[in-house]
């Protein structure tokens, strides 16, 4: 039999869609994805972004306390077993993931640890496909695969993600560590002249990476940029290699001039990268409309629809400006309930 929503993906949008679709009977099924190294190499394992990070500070309804008791009596204790100590200060990316999951199965979610490769939405019901070869037939579909931030791909970036290094400036930036210390930010675009700006209400000093010498951003962000004081930049560089200890994590980043080959260290506490996210849709080619980058069009306005009806989409995936837990989350409703009056119109309910 056909299943009446399958959703595709563990991120807040995936999970809160799952909540409301438990709620309303709909018996969502959520394919969170396969545990492989690979997928995490890359950002896109189970749980989303989240999973990767440490504190969330700006996520409603977790101020800052000890929620020792509160997870030990919420989650499962056989999945309990395997998390971090929690660090007694509000809640932690993979924290906020593990509750939002159990409040899903909670309700009766069903959740399959594999990855939907293949789908099929040119028939009725849908067809889609998993890793493992299985096929499996819906009449509705999510999608909440979310989007990964591009990193550079140095293996000292890599050692210091979560410990200095950034992909979000927004999420992190107002975090202890970076107040009135200098910081980096690389990238040329919108993206890394926003996350300059913003950092720069909390650096002493923010040093904006560029490999040429003029920036690809838009007019207006760009002589924002240039007339904030606490932005320097540093054109025509790549960065070399992030600097830092196991200790302190990030002191700073060496830096080279791609004109003269020249090499300097800039010394900071934060390394921010602003050179844009993928969107995790690559199964989708040609099965639904995306913008120029690969993100999926919402086509009705203050809706979730794709271009394909009966299928949703929920989170980075279709939002490539906000990109926060909340509004991933917020969508991640919508898309249940979109779906849910769907189902009832088809006559599934």
């Amino acid at each position: 039999m056909a299943e009446k929503v399958v959703i595709i993906g563990s991120g807040p949008a995936g999970w809160t869609a799952a909540i409301y679709a438990a709620r309303a009977e709909i018996q969502p099924l959520v394919f969170e994805g396969a545990p492989l190294q690979e997928h995490y190499d890359v950002g896109r394992g189970p749980l989303g972004q989240l999973a990767m990070t440490t504190e969330v500070e700006n996520f409603p309804g977790f101020p800052s306390g000890d929620m020792t008791a509160y997870l030990d009596d919420s989650i499962d204790s056989e999945l309990r077993q395997y998390m971090a100590p929690h660090m007694k200060h509000g809640v932690s990316g993979p924290e906020l993931m593990e509750l939002m999951r159990q409040q899903a199965k909670n309700f009766g979610t069903r959740v399959v640890g594999d990855d939907i490769v293949e789908v099929d939405f040119d028939v009725r019901p849908f067809r889609l496909k998993t890793r493992e070869g299985e096929t499996v037939e819906a009449h509705s579909v999510i999608i909440a695969t979310g989007a990964r931030a591009n990193y550079l791909g140095l293996p000292s970036e890599a050692m210091y993600k979560n410990r200095g290094v950034s992909a979000c400036a927004v999420c992190d930036g107002a975090l202890p560590r970076f107040r009135d210390k200098p910081c980096i930010v690389v990238g040329g675009g919108d993206s890394a002249v926003e996350e300059a700006d913003y950092m720069a209400k909390f650096a002493s000093k923010v040093y904006l990476v560029h490999r040429r010498e003029e920036l690809r951003a838009s007019k207006i962000m760009a002589e924002r940029a240039e007339k904030n004081p606490k932005i320097e930049f540093v054109w025509n560089s790549v960065v070399e290699e992030v600097l830092g200890d196991d200790d302190n994590g990030v002191s700073g980043a060496r830096i080279k001039n791609v004109v003269d080959d020249s090499s300097k260290v800039y010394e900071a506490s934060g390394f921010f990268l602003g050179i844009g996210h993928t969107p995790n849709t690559d199964f989708l080619e040609g099965k639904l409309e995306m913008t120029d980058k690969k993100y999926l069009k919402w086509t009705v306005p203050f809706r979730t629809n794709t271009s394909v009806e009966g299928v949703f989409a929920a989170g980075d995936v279709a939002d490539d400006y906000y990109r926060q837990a909340v509004t991933a989350a917020g969508t991640g409703c919508m898309s249940a309930l979109d779906a849910e009056r769907y189902l009832a119109a088809q006559g599934h309910h």
